[in-house]
């Protein structure tokens, strides 16, 4: 055996593994304190990058979890403000049904009608005017696609949040086809004779059923007089067109022309009459009559669907697609263009993902009363809310069709929203939890320290420590030796 003093590689060899084991050491005692296998990139370069980009995406995870809970209370406080609308659009309605009660009402209490109505319809337009969400305002319009139209018999009516804003020259519609209604005009004339022979005519639309039968003796004005009132007391929506009975003689035979009153191909309604050509064409066989056409045309360039005077832009339009415009004409303007449409988007867009684009948004339209109620078709000329007045049977009539579509479109914006928290919002919200809880899981995996382990190998180092110190003072101990030789 030889002995040295100059060096020492027994204790060398039992420092470089004690000085190992202290590393080691250390690094357990790292990871039971912090909790995490992987603390610095050095413990694992490609599982750090991985678990800091599943921690980035559950960072983000997690507020759109917060943005979607934010994005319900937003639609349920636009909600509440339209089931206040339409509660007071349905007291409206009992208003102007109590003025119908002509034979009961004076004008005092005509008066006192109207001007509970008139102090409801301030409330709605304060309702919309006010109702927000922090700085945004909800039911005013401005949370809505708006357009502005130039050209005759054209008419914005709305958009979904689809559409996009429109440039400076904003968007172009065409026109190829106007609505026309369905309508049957009769190839024989109802004449005196006619009349005394006890003509009955049949007419049926939307479940309702008209049998009228002619008084022997009146005369074919008279005739056409209580024509016109049954169809009318009946409900059916049907119109009896007539020549000016201010320049038309009594008796002089008149073909019988009725057309229904809403546009479009949707609408119908059979006739049936004894006399061959007066309305059916063979005596008590009912015709139906469908000859109502839907307005057809082009908005911004791209197809557009139409239904009655209702002209909409898209499924698949890439720019327009959502927006309704409405055409009034009697026909086609010459050239097929009707005019521009300048339109801005303003939906409100919710953030409800953790990556870029993973958007939804909503479109709300205005609750004003100048907005909605539009579009009926009535003998007050009452284009929207705002107009209503009850103050005469006619205005009262027509009062509650325009009442009834306004309740239509609070009732159909309240779905939509309805729709839209339950299957974008409240759906989403249940996909986020799931997939934050995944996220979760899997970051767990690979970046979290199993305790146990961890503990087992501490207490193994422990072991190897105390017992590397032992050692490497038995390896020091070693030149002593020589100390004997030279003694």
């Amino acid at each position: 055996m030889s002995l040295r003093i100059n060096h020492n590689p027994m204790a060398m060899n039992t420092h470089r593994n004690l000085a190992s084991t202290s590393q080691a050491n250390a690094r357990n005692l790292e990871r039971l304190s912090s909790g995490l296998k992987i603390n610095r990139g050095a413990d694992h370069p490609a599982n750090l990058q991985i678990s800091e980009r599943l921690r980035a995406q559950m960072a983000g995870v997690q507020q759109a979890i917060s943005n979607s809970e934010q994005a319900v209370s937003m639609v349920q406080t636009a909600e509440a403000a339209m089931d206040e609308v339409s509660r007071a659009l349905i007291n409206a309605r009992q208003l102007a049904i109590h003025a119908a009660n002509e034979g009961v009402n004076d004008s005092f209490m005509l008066q006192s009608d109207q001007q509970e109505i008139d102090n409801i319809l301030t409330t709605i337009n304060r309702v919309a005017n006010q109702a927000q969400y922090g700085n945004n305002y909800l039911l005013d319009g401005s949370r809505s696609g708006n357009g502005v139209t130039v050209g005759a018999d054209l008419e914005f009516v709305g958009a979904t949040h689809e559409a996009q804003t429109s440039g400076v020259n904003g968007y172009g519609v065409t026109i190829t086809q106007a609505a026309t209604r369905s309508e049957i005009i009769g190839t024989k004339a109802l004449s005196q004779s006619v009349i005394d022979a006890g003509e009955q005519i049949t007419v049926t639309e939307g479940g309702r059923t008209l049998d009228f039968r002619t008084v022997e003796g009146r005369s074919v004005e008279q005739t056409l007089n209580d024509l016109g009132k049954a169809i009318k007391e009946s409900g059916l929506k049907v119109e009896l067109v007539r020549p000016d009975p201010a320049v038309t003689p009594n008796n002089q035979p008149v073909a019988l022309h009725l057309r229904h009153q809403k546009f479009g191909s949707e609408q119908s309604f059979t006739v049936a009459s004894n006399t061959t050509g007066l309305l059916s064409q063979k005596p008590d066989v009912s015709d139906w009559i469908q000859t109502g056409v839907d307005v057809a045309g082009e908005i911004n360039g791209e197809d557009a669907t139409g239904r009655g005077q209702y002209l909409t832009a898209g499924p698949g339009a890439t720019t327009a697609e959502g927006v309704q415009v409405r055409y009034t004409g009697g026909q086609a303007p010459p050239g097929g263009f009707a005019g521009t449409l300048t339109f801005s988007q303003n939906s409100l867009v919710f953030q409800i993902g953790g990556n870029d684009g993973q958007t939804t948004a909503v479109s709300l339209r205005s609750m004003r009363p100048d907005q909605l109620g539009r579009a009926v078709h009535n003998k007050s000329g009452y284009d929207s809310l705002r107009k209503i007045d009850v103050t005469s049977l006619q205005g009262s009539q027509d009062s509650v069709r325009v009442i009834d579509r306004a309740i239509e479109q609070v009732a159909v914006q309240r779905g939509d929203l309805g729709a839209f928290q339950k299957d974008n919002l409240e759906s989403n919200l249940n996909y986020l939890r799931i997939a934050h809880e995944e996220l979760t899981r899997s970051e767990s995996v690979i970046r979290d320290a199993d305790m146990a382990e961890e503990m087992a190998t501490f207490t193994r180092n422990q072991i190897l420590m105390q017992s590397g110190t032992a050692m490497l003072a038995q390896a020091n101990q070693q030149p002593n030796h020589v100390l004997n030789l030279l003694a």
